[in-house]
């Protein structure tokens, strides 16, 4: 059964069966009750599940962070540990999974200037914990590819970044492409900046585009949704270096910054 199916059997958002799947949210004994009853369990699972609801909760690594996770964020957390391949945008930053620790704590006192230093701290260790996907071993590791507009690589950046992206791009998993300067606009400029598309191959669910802004985020996971970025990525595509290139000017800026 599809997340979606599920979902409209419950009467539940989708968003809802997504955190229980990824173990992003803890669980009542009675909706353990209802999705067994919507799932055809027998009698004695169903008991035995509830119990188990009842003195235990489903909880992913990063609920240790408690509050330095936005709620609006948790879910994105818990899909990224499940996706198989993850597609990434970038006009403006460095993606936290290619961010070292240094860049990571300037981002965090940017964007959050109100924090306190403890606070930035716990926010850096989450985003670097989560880098921790590219090379895991089980579940395997997913495809990663990621393209950057070449300003990414020129505002407030050091060598050291640099070469953290050069390395990582390096990972088999990994591949990261730059679009220069030269290509001008294209059509990922049309975007709010960034995207991220999910893919979980392998099984029913739907591909899901994620964006984030100032005070929340977007989950689209129509077909219609899905197929407008899967346009833009492939145009964008189209515009931006190889791999190859991409490192090559990676590392002669990097070398300009020594």
């Amino acid at each position: 059964m599809t997340v979606k199916a599920a979902a409209t059997a419950l009467e539940w958002s989708t968003p809802k069966i997504w955190r229980i799947e990824t173990g992003a949210t803890s669980m009542r004994s009675l909706d353990v009750e209802a999705m067994c009853k919507v799932y055809g369990a027998s009698p004695e699972i169903t008991e035995a599940l509830m119990g188990l609801a009842k003195e235990t909760r489903a909880r992913g690594w990063w609920h240790s962070y408690g509050d330095a996770i936005p709620e609006w964020f948790e879910l994105y957390v818990g899909l990224e540990s499940g996706a198989t391949r993850l597609r990434k945008y970038e006009a403006h930053l460095v993606p936290g999974l290619l961010q070292t620790k240094a860049y990571a704590t300037r981002v965090f006192q940017i964007a959050n200037p109100h924090m306190t230093p403890t606070e930035v701290e716990r926010g850096v260790a989450l985003r670097l914990d989560r880098q921790a996907l590219l090379t895991r071993a089980t579940p395997p590791a997913p495809q990663v590819d990621i393209i950057l507009d070449e300003a990414v690589l020129r505002r407030d950046i050091d060598a050291e970044q640099l070469n953290q992206i050069v390395t990582v791009s390096r990972q088999p998993n990994v591949a990261v492409r730059v679009v220069p300067f030269s290509a001008g606009l294209h059509r990922a400029t049309m975007t709010n900046g960034a995207f991220t598309i999910l893919d979980f191959d392998g099984s029913d669910e739907p591909t899901i585009i994620y964006a984030d802004g100032l005070t929340g985020a977007l989950y689209l996971d129509k077909p219609t949704e899905a197929a407008a970025y899967e346009e833009v990525w492939s145009a964008v595509g189209s515009t931006a270096l190889s791999e190859a290139q991409s490192r090559k000017l990676i590392a002669s800026i990097a070398e300009e910054l020594s």
